[in-house]
């Protein structure tokens, strides 16, 4: 639960850093494009003084001085037209037209757009317009913006998925450690056990709770195999389902209280699927128990199984106390838990068991609260 806060806060506070350094970028820019707008707004009222010198020129006018401003204009694009909406002179427009006529109607089109937009200055001495527009680098600028924008989200987007892969990475190779050290641990009593129990076969052969004891043995014996698979990719054959769900069943009901009513929804015919036996039981079993803690000792648990179009549905069903909307997204997480008591690994385990190794789908079919939950296994039904 803590790691699963954790990794929230992370991801919280790395949406956090990108959303202000997205905020300030806008508003640097904001601030920068509106300068140089006015600069460009100051430099083009000077070029149509210019023009308006130009046209009233005698024999005083220093027209160095008035071609040198009209000259330097690069980048700002510009259209000169009259009253009519004619063009007299355009600059820096990127015509788009084969012929002349063509290129000039594109001119006077661009020249009425600019206008429309509010960027012209009026000559009145000489009834034109100086129309002008934002130049290629304002409108980069523009731009710029959203592109960093995008950056940063993928940075963000890049950073949480190394974020997630790695710990992952790291919580398998944990678990697989661990799998093995328990299995490893659990073979010396269990052959202890089975020692023991063979002695007291011997000076007890009527003694009805041996068989029992035998049997819990032998599932200490399957426990321990099952934690040595963890990490290694078992191969799946050809097996009953309906055997393997019985066997869960049969166990369950065993050892859980009486007041936990189990109810099968077989079909009548078997149902052969490729999974491996004792790692596809832990699957089942452990739903029961948790659907066992979830009705605190007392409901029922409906174990339903249908054939379906290429694939086998399976469904474990509760009348405990549900599971908040909130969480059911995390159930799955390592570490998440809503018990006092518990890793948390439960359920992230019979995922993996489930996705990777029999190349299925488990997830919470439905759930609310103070009614139950249902948890649904989906395998393909490929056994070829």
């Amino acid at each position: 639960m803590q790691w699963t806060d954790r990794i929230r806060q992370v991801k919280i506070l790395l949406v956090l850093v990108a959303v202000v350094i997205a905020v300030a970028s806008l508003v640097i820019s904001h601030f920068l494009v509106r300068d140089l707008a006015q600069e460009e707004k100051n430099k083009m009222e000077v070029w149509a003084e210019a023009m308006r010198t130009l046209n009233h020129a005698d024999e005083n006018t220093d027209l160095n001085l008035v071609l040198k401003v009209i000259d330097e204009n690069n980048t700002i694009p510009v259209v000169v037209t009259d009253d009519e909406g004619n063009v007299q002179v355009f600059r820096n427009v990127e015509l788009k037209g084969s012929t002349y006529a063509d290129s000039m109607a594109y001119a006077a089109q661009e020249g009425r757009r600019m206008k429309e937009a509010g960027r012209s200055i009026r000559i009145s001495d000489d009834a034109i317009d100086v129309c002008y527009d934002e130049s290629v680098m304002i409108k980069r600028l523009n731009v710029y913006p959203y592109v960093q924008l995008g950056v940063v989200m993928l940075f963000v987007v890049v950073a949480i998925f190394a974020l997630l892969t790695s710990k992952k990475a790291e919580q398998n190779k944990v678990w697989v450690g661990l799998s093995k050290e328990t299995a490893h641990q659990l073979g010396t009593p269990i052959s202890s056990l089975m020692a023991w129990t063979e002695i007291l076969k011997e000076n007890y052969p009527d003694d009805p709770l041996l068989p029992e004891m035998d049997k819990d043995v032998q599932r200490l014996q399957l426990i321990a195999e099952r934690f040595s698979k963890i990490g290694s990719l078992p191969e799946p054959v050809p097996s009953s389902l309906t055997e393997v769900m019985e066997h869960v069943i049969d166990y369950m009901d065993r050892r859980t209280s009486h007041k936990v009513k189990f109810v099968k929804v077989f079909p009548p015919q078997d149902i052969i699927v490729k999974i491996n036996p004792p790692l596809f039981e832990w699957v089942i079993e452990n739903l029961c128990k948790n659907a066992v803690d979830a009705m605190e000792g007392s409901g029922t648990i409906t174990l339903f199984m249908n054939d379906e179009v290429g694939r086998v549905a399976i469904e474990v069903s509760d009348t405990g106390k549900g599971i908040r909307k909130k969480d059911i997204k995390s159930v799955f997480t390592p570490g998440f838990t809503t018990k006092r008591r518990g890793w948390g690994l439960g359920l992230s385990l019979a995922k993996r068991i489930v996705e990777e190794y029999h190349k299925g789908r488990i997830f919470v079919e439905s759930s609310e609260l103070g009614k139950g939950t249902t948890f649904r296994i989906e395998l393909n039904k490929q056994v070829t």
